[in-house]
């Protein structure tokens, strides 16, 4: 029992070249399925997603099913994974090249129509989040774009955002001042 435990099926070496190779390509992978991957799962995306998981925890472990072969591979992977991520935060060409570019998906309240074709997102979707933020529609935004990492940022046209603490204190000052110019006529009076 103990040396299923411990008692790898493959060397090291061989361990580290499967791990590695197996998260570039996934990387990879991902990269080239485009942003909407991670911005917008639907329930198609997921299933991949988890049976891609499973898929390449064989090309990872080889015929190593042993604690330490499991215990290593994971701990190849978590290390490959924070230098590519060091990497792409140090060096901009590689951040660009690892997770890409924004993309612009609707501007000045129309949606860019190639651009969700390419990203391959539905209409229907973004209007939802976009609801979320606080809209009715497209029609409320000046910019929506899709970032890197798949988060959406959502830019609303000025009359459409929500008062901050700089505007509330400028309604309170003039609406001290005509209070006063109220006073003052009413003294007139």
């Amino acid at each position: 029992m103990s040396d299923d435990l411990f008692t790898t099926g493959v060397s090291l070496a061989d361990k580290t070249v499967r791990t590695i190779t197996v998260y570039l390509a996934v990387a990879a992978l991902l990269r080239i399925g485009g942003k909407r991957g991670i911005a917008q799962l639907n329930n198609f995306d997921l299933v991949v997603m988890l049976l891609m998981s499973n898929v390449v925890q064989n090309a990872i472990i080889g015929p190593d099913d042993s604690l330490t072969g499991g215990l290593a591979g994971v701990a190849i992977l978590m290390a490959v994974n924070a230098v590519v991520v060091r990497l792409a935060a140090a060096v901009p060409a590689i951040g660009t090249l690892v997770e890409g570019t924004p993309t612009v998906l609707a501007r000045d309240g129309h949606y860019l129509r190639s651009a969700l074709r390419r990203e391959g997102l539905r209409q229907a979707d973004l209007e939802a989040t976009i609801q979320h933020r606080g809209c009715t529609s497209v029609g409320d935004t000046t910019l929506v774009r899709l970032e890197p990492g798949g988060a959406l940022f959502v830019r609303l046209r000025p009359e459409e955002e929500n008062a901050d603490r700089q505007d509330v204190d400028e309604l309170r000052t003039r609406l001290d001042r005509i209070e006063r110019k109220l006073d003052t006529l009413a003294d007139r009076l």
